[in-house]
């Protein structure tokens, strides 16, 4: 089938601000005061980009589609504020070799300059150059199968919107037919229509063109499972009452994971430390592998469950059996990827300590439900894994919002903090973003505006990814507004309400700044869970002064929120073990940085 790109709706609410900034800052350059020339940037978002992928091999072509250009338009290819090349705009297509330095992401702006020597954003998109997509995660989600898949063009238009965001990994959520039992039918005659849990009806067929199309975007495939779930009737699959974990030591009450009468059955718990059902859930799976072309296995858990025994009455450490479940996962199908799911936190270490899972993933709730939670997850992780694995939050926004549409502000506030801080938000599927932890729930609607900011914020996050999740070591700065009039109050991390709130690493020699806007915050929580987070007051040409060591040859800012995340040079005055500058604008999230 032919491919549909998705094409943003651009001059939407979010880009606004876009328009009024075209100041780049004023003062001199060095500790000599001399003055340094910059180009003024503003922003006239016409132009609506495309790529045939999500991620390139190095070396591979990159195809671009775009809705229009205007005469006179240039292309420029950049990595951070490094331009890498550059050329007249020919045509509405094109493509474009993938540098041969792997692992990083670039920003593609097109533009055009006017008389006066302003440049002109017309529009942007990002390229991540990264040959193994765990190394970058960006994890979006797929939950239903049925005969509205089979449309043509259905499945192909949702790809497409995950395309855009640069969605590398999908995880198949509600797709199977049994946890004990995945695969719909058995090896050899797969059934064309099963039941899922909820007793949806899941087309054999839509699964597998979803997988297919994926692939064909550059994505990945994987399926969703526990790691220890069986229905009423794994006695006739096979499966033995010797394999469950029980809630006293008598074997005679199964811990299970209840579920609503009208579905086809509770979940009941196994040992996932247990040889035996290991060997089976892994002959299972060597099923589904057989007939579908899935990259791997997303395991989930279910958190702290408290005490539980085995069949002879031992306690069961959950954490530990995860170890074994995964090595054992691991060991049957070892060219397939692993990530499992730490519910709360809970088995994180042990989970990282494996080193066979390709990233790590928190289901975050309300025991780690603030902004500093996201943090305090983050750098355990860093810890956990080694410094070598990303992670992705599975964090369900809007959670006690009943219907109509998310909240933007709240969305785009939290994805600011966990993006600024080095994480990933698991939260896009093809046709609706995720608002509890039943993914096929739809009672919340993105918004045109919404969709907008999101795809901006994405490219942003794969554009900036060296300088935003490729390592560096945090720093405290000192950054003070010098215009008491502008009445702002600056922090260092952790926020605080009413505040802006500065964030700062050390990555390749370059210090950098993110700027998160809490001036009209009316919670410090990620959640938001009524839809009630305002939005933030735009601040525009601040003044700032910002202590640093060692000389400065640069510097720049970059924001999702402006210019569709394209970067501006800012002129700057050096005094002192100071640098003063003027920001152009923060909304929710800016990013300085210092070269």
């Amino acid at each position: 089938m032919k491919k549909i790109v998705y094409t943003t709706m651009v001059a939407l609410l979010l880009v606004a601000c876009s328009k009024d900034d075209t100041g780049s800052g004023t003062g001199g350059g060095g500790e000599s005061g001399g003055v340094t020339e910059v180009t003024p940037v503003t922003s006239d978002l016409t132009v609506n980009l495309t790529t045939d992928k999500a991620c390139y091999r190095p070396g591979e072509s990159v195809s671009f589609t775009a809705d229009a250009l205007p005469a006179g338009a240039k292309i420029r290819y950049r990595t951070m504020d490094k331009v890498v090349s550059e050329q007249a705009a020919v045509g509405t297509t094109w493509t474009w070799t993938a540098p041969a330095t792997d692992y990083t992401g670039y920003l593609v702006d097109v533009y055009r300059t006017k008389e006066n020597g302003t440049e002109v954003i017309l529009g942007t998109i990002a390229v991540d150059v990264s040959s193994d997509w765990t190394r970058f995660p960006r994890y979006g989600f797929v939950d239903t199968f049925d005969a509205s898949k089979k449309v043509d063009g259905v499945i192909e238009k949702e790809m497409a919107f995950l395309n855009r965001c640069h969605i590398n990994g999908v995880q198949f959520q509600d797709w199977h037919n049994k946890h004990h039992w995945p695969l719909g039918g058995t090896r050899e005659h797969l059934d064309a229509v099963y039941k899922d849990i909820a007793n949806r009806d899941i087309y054999t067929q839509s699964v597998k063109d979803y997988i297919r199309i994926q692939h064909s975007f550059g994505m990945k495939a994987m399926f969703y499972n526990l790691c220890f779930g069986a229905l009423d009737d794994a006695a006739d699959d096979g499966v033995k009452e010797e394999w469950y974990i029980f809630k006293g030591t008598g074997h005679t009450d199964k811990d299970a994971h209840t579920l609503p009468d009208s579905w086809k059955s509770n979940i009941y718990l196994l040992d996932p430390g247990n040889a035996e059902w290991q060997a089976y859930i892994a002959q299972r799976n060597d099923d589904v592998y057989a007939n579908l072309d899935f990259d791997g296995y997303q395991i989930d858990q279910l958190g702290n469950r408290g005490d539980r025994y085995d069949y002879k009455g031992n306690k069961v450490n959950l954490p530990k059996t995860y170890v074994s479940f995964i090595e054992a996962m691991k060991g049957k199908h070892p060219d397939k990827r692993l990530v499992m799911n730490a519910v709360s936190s809970y088995g994180a270490s042990q989970i990282a300590g494996t080193g066979k899972v390709d990233f790590l993933y928190n289901e975050v709730w309300g025991d780690e439900a603030d902004f500093t939670d996201l943090y305090t997850i983050l750098k355990a992780n860093h810890q956990y894994g080694n410094q070598a694995l990303k992670t992705v939050f599975a964090a369900y926004m809007n959670y006690e919002k009943g219907s109509g549409e998310f909240n933007m502000p709240g969305i785009l506030l939290t994805d600011a903090v966990m993006f600024a801080l080095g994480g990933s938000h698991l939260e896009l599927g093809g046709d609706h973003m995720l608002c509890s932890e039943y993914f096929p729930n739809t009672r919340l609607q993105m918004s045109d505006a919404l969709k907008t900011a999101v795809v901006r914020y994405y490219d942003f996050m794969t554009a900036y990814q060296n300088l935003l999740r490729d390592g560096g070591e945090e720093e405290k700065v000192t950054l003070v507004c010098t215009d008491a009039s502008k009445n702002l109050n600056l922090n260092t991390w952790p926020p605080q309400k009413s505040a802006i709130t500065s964030f700062a690493r050390r990555v390749n020699g370059k210090q950098v700044v993110h700027l998160l806007n809490f001036l009209s915050a009316n919670s410090l929580s990620w959640r938001d869970l009524n839809g009630t987070m305002p939005e933030p007051r735009l601040v525009t040409k601040v003044p700032l002064k910002l202590n640093v060591a060692g000389k400065v040859s640069k510097v720049w800012v970059a924001t999702p929120d402006a210019h569709a995340g394209a970067s501006q040079e800012l002129a700057f005055e050096q005094k002192d073990g100071a640098i003063t500058f003027t920001l152009p604008s923060l909304k929710y999230w800016s990013m300085i940085v210092m070269e």
